[in-house]
């Protein structure tokens, strides 16, 4: 067999129009914070600066709530719920039309491959606004009464790891459900989700239905803690969202909480060995590790290890690191500066405490934020590598012997949002995610979502559920409301 090396294929930037700043949305329209402040979005695989963008403080805050609530008052909660999923209908064609344009931005912001933006997030946008459009006129039958109404404004902030899709996951049930929302992306990964403010005019959503205000830590923190929001949806760190639990704790104000995650994927002896491998390097790898659900503990029962470990070190081998808008691309960039740093400082940890760290030879670009895929070796439970939220492409392995010890290791952790499954029986299939302390169990695949599934977690990954019927009973009252 003849070795031989992939010719780049670029996705052209030229599709993506990136303006010299960006201002917030408010009440429809773009407008300049009230005290003029803004910060950089930095291009995270070259660390060109690629804009500025308006940071919103105070004020700004209070307007883009009030735009909310005049909107929610006079105008969405008021409108059928026919022609509510008319203007999600809408909105999800667009993004159709529009899809290869948010594909490039969402890796030009966010430093993922464009294989990914392109197959994986932004066909997943889209179905989360379909799926959402045709709930509108149907929310009696949702399950939270036969006349459920909304809450009515919704404080919404999201993560810089999939921009566009966690926008999609707040904003799309909200809508359907006749909420109106504020929307705070992350402060590294702002520009689909202006892009996505262009797609509400363009749509022609009411004013004040959808606005979006950017910033960071703080301006969240003034959106969430707001006097006027009558419910908030997170997903992020779990120190953050601990921080909103307790300011919403006693108020009338309604959360939902996705929060980070250190899931375990368990490979049986008699799981499809290479099914498995190419399961574990999804659950990790994909996105860079920048997955709260990802499988950044693998636990392989102790027959197979030798094995398992030879053929994932193999598959490794074949992964490419580097430009993320080469479609060839496997690997992209590291988010951001502090991400790449804290990755780098557990790697180090883990080695201090006595683990085998081991990585595919892969030559690192000159300029931007990069880690190598990393797989950790003769790591017990007692690692902070196993116990602490990497965020990164750092792969944790430990053995088990038997079922129930399999079970144990993958519950001794305070989080609880997912876990992987693999195995021919189906029997242990089942035993198993009745055994697992996760919000999702997968079996023989993993990382698959589908807009009719909820997700979410136990203990520190959050409470309440997105996705699928149970993501819109989150943004309906019902009647112990």
């Amino acid at each position: 067999m003849t070795d031989f090396e992939y010719a780049p294929a670029p996705e052209s930037r030229a599709i993506v129009d990136i303006k010299s700043s960006y201002g917030l949305f408010i009440d429809g329209a773009f407008a300049d914070p009230v005290d003029g402040a803004s910060f950089k979005s930095v291009n995270p695989a070259t660390e060109e600066v690629l804009a500025d963008i308006a940071e919103a403080g105070q004020a700004d805050v209070d307007n883009a709530v009030a735009a909310a609530r005049r909107a929610y008052t006079r105008t969405w909660s008021t409108m059928s719920g026919r022609d509510r999923g008319k203007y999600l209908f809408r909105i999800a064609r667009i993004i159709q039309e529009r899809a290869r344009e948010l594909a490039v931005l969402e890796s030009i912001d966010n430093g993922k491959p464009i294989r990914e933006s392109r197959d994986v997030d932004i066909p997943l946008v889209a179905a989360y606004f379909f799926y959402y459009a045709g709930w509108a006129d149907k929310l009696g039958y949702a399950g939270a009464g036969p006349d459920p109404k909304p809450y009515g404004v919704a404080a919404q902030v999201i993560p810089w790891n999939f921009p566009l899709l966690m926008l999609s996951w707040k904003i799309a049930p909200a809508l359907a459900a006749g909420n109106t929302v504020v929307l705070k992306p992350a402060e590294t990964t702002p520009l689909t989700a202006l892009l996505f403010a262009e797609i509400c005019q363009q749509a022609d959503l009411p004013p004040g239905v959808v606005n979006i205000i950017t910033g960071a830590g703080d301006t969240g923190r003034m959106l969430v803690e707001h006097g006027d929001i009558d419910k908030v949806a997170f997903t992020g760190s779990t120190e953050v969202g601990k921080a909103i639990a307790r300011s919403v704790a006693g108020t009338s104000t309604k959360a939902t909480l996705e929060l980070g995650g250190k899931a375990a994927n368990i490979v049986f002896d008699d799981a499809p060995l290479d099914q498995a491998v190419e399961g574990i390097v999804n659950g990790i790898f994909f996105n860079q590790g920048h997955v709260c659900c990802a499988g950044s503990r693998l636990l392989v029962q102790e027959s197979v290890y030798d094995d398992v470990l030879a053929r994932l070190k193999r598959r490794l081998g074949t992964l490419r690191l580097g430009d993320p808008l080469d479609k060839n691309t496997d690997v992209g960039a590291i988010n951001s500066a502090e991400q790449l740093a804290r990755i780098r400082e557990l790697s180090e940890v883990g080695e201090a405490e006595g683990a085998q760290r081991w990585s595919p030879e892969c030559e690192l670009p000159d300029r931007g934020f990069w880690f190598p895929p990393t797989v950790f070796t003769g790591v017990s439970q007692a690692h902070r590598i196993a116990r602490e939220e990497i965020f990164g492409p750092v792969l944790s392995v430990l053995t088990f012997r038997t079922p129930a010890e399999a079970v144990e290791k993958a519950n001794n952790t305070p989080y609880g949002l997912s876990a992987g499954v693999w195995t021919e029986k189906g029997s242990r299939i089942l035993w198993m995610s009745q055994q697992l302390r996760a919000g999702v169990v997968w079996a023989n695949t993993f990382n698959k979502f589908d807009p009719t599934s909820p997700f979410g977690g136990y203990k520190e990954s959050g409470y309440g559920r997105e996705g699928g019927r149970h993501g819109l009973l989150s943004y309906l009252r019902t009647e112990r409301d």
